[in-house]
């Protein structure tokens, strides 16, 4: 097994400031409820928040379509929910890839059925090749290739989120 940086340290804290900014400006003087997507998005959102001067409560969703591996299951499973009463709120979706979009897709539905007054999403990584449920990505981090990616909280049956970086993976 190979890993190749694909995104380096200093590139991601780069654009996370960057990120962030556009976030303050955007939501100046206003609340936001920031919905962390678990595994995969918490250290992207644990430094973006860091960056975020506004006043936040956090929440935590966790819906999952990858079985164990690289591939989508096709269905989506919700493990966590929300406890946060979402109505009339500023939402501010952090996700670490959006890859076919279903995920994603189906969590930004769920929330909007809560009736919140804005539902904005931060994305890492989008594969646009990949991409068949299309979403508006608000806040994006990088347009990444068709590979399989690891690192800073992206993993690969569990293992390498711990990674610094983003990294491309070779089984071989």
């Amino acid at each position: 097994m190979a890993v190749e940086i694909y995104i380096s340290e200093d590139q991601l804290k780069n654009k996370i400031t960057e990120l962030a900014y556009k976030i303050n400006e955007d939501f100046a003087g206003q609340e936001l409820v920031v919905i962390c997507v678990l595994n995969g998005a918490f250290m992207f959102c644990a430094d973006l928040l860091r960056e975020i001067t506004l006043p936040v409560t956090m929440e935590f969703i966790k819906a999952s379509s990858y079985i164990s591996g690289t591939e989508s299951s096709g269905t989506i499973k919700f493990e966590v929910d929300l406890k946060t009463n979402l109505a009339g709120k500023n939402v501010l979706i952090i996700e670490d890839i959006v890859d076919t979009g279903l995920t994603i897709t189906k969590i930004m539905e769920k929330l909007k059925s809560h009736g919140p007054s804005k539902v904005k999403l931060a994305s890492l990584l989008f594969k646009p090749s990949r991409n068949i449920h299309p979403v508006k990505i608000d806040y994006l981090g990088f347009e990444i290739q068709d590979k399989f990616v690891i690192g800073y909280g992206l993993d690969y049956d569990g293992r390498f989120r711990e990674l610094p970086y983003v990294g491309i993976f070779d089984e071989d």
